[in-house]
């Protein structure tokens, strides 16, 4: 059984992002949500980044998506924890 030590050195290796995705992303990837591992730290850009090198996100994902964490509309460059849910949204229009 591992160490308390050990546990947490293991929970801080990576953490755990839950994407969820709408409109035409979703279409393309075939799924409304799919799990992505991070390094610690990591940024919403870098979310972004794991998406896009999956099949069809290297075509798919415009520069900069829209993205909320947790329901809050966030910028490229917001830190993601462990947990968090990250909404990738489609341009947006309306009238």
């Amino acid at each position: 059984m591992p160490s308390s030590r050990e546990r947490t050195a293991g929970a801080a290796s990576a953490i755990t992002v839950r994407c969820r995705l709408f409109g035409r992303y979703a279409e393309v990837f075939g799924v409304s949500e799919v799990g992505v591992s991070l390094a610690p730290g990591a940024t919403v850009a870098d979310a972004i980044a794991e998406l896009r090198r999956r099949p069809g996100g290297e075509g798919l994902l415009p520069p900069r998506p829209l993205a909320a964490v947790n329901h809050r509309h966030v910028a490229l460059d917001a830190p993601l924890a462990d947990g968090d849910e990250l909404a990738v949204l489609p341009p947006l229009a309306g009238g």
